[in-house]
């Protein structure tokens, strides 16, 4: 069966919100769908998944620490991740916090993997974002857009 990660790091509770939010929307589809914290999952873990996606707060605009090290140390399989789907999330604490640009860069990191990622026409064109605590508006882009990855995850793989 296919099967979709939603990796993430969270601190206050707002990225794992829309992580669990994404996964609703992936449940939804015939796909298998494991939501893990970024201290559960190893880079070796993501060689097991169709579908990856990594959700990160903003730092200083970046992603955090603790998930760059997982990218970090994916590095050892450059190559084998390549025709997964990827995506990514991003919760920050004020607008014009760096959702975006974390967005930006954890899908850089996927693409030099090799993945394949998929826009949005609308709203969260790169992937969900939120400010502080997910409101029912950013709730239901991160529910469509666990229905999208898997949609397309299915009918890659």
């Amino acid at each position: 069966m296919t099967n979709m990660l939603i990796c993430y790091y969270s601190r206050s509770g707002n990225t794992k919100a829309m992580a669990m939010k994404i996964a609703e929307g992936a449940g939804s589809k015939k796909i298998t769908v494991d939501v893990k914290k970024v201290s559960e999952t190893k880079a070796a873990d993501l060689l097991g998944y169709d579908c990856i996606i990594f959700g990160s707060p903003t730092y200083y605009g970046t992603y955090a620490a603790e998930l760059k090290s997982l990218i970090d140390k994916s590095v050892k399989y450059h190559g084998d991740l390549r025709g997964k789907v990827g995506g990514a999330f991003a919760s920050c604490g004020v607008l014009g916090g760096g959702c975006e640009t974390t967005v930006a860069q954890l899908l850089e990191a996927l693409l030099i993997h090799g993945m394949i990622i998929i826009g949005d026409t609308e709203g969260a064109h790169y992937g969900p974002v939120s400010i502080e605590k997910p409101d029912k508006e950013v709730e239901k882009t991160c529910i469509e857009y666990g229905k999208r990855l898997a949609e397309l995850t299915i009918k890659l793989h």
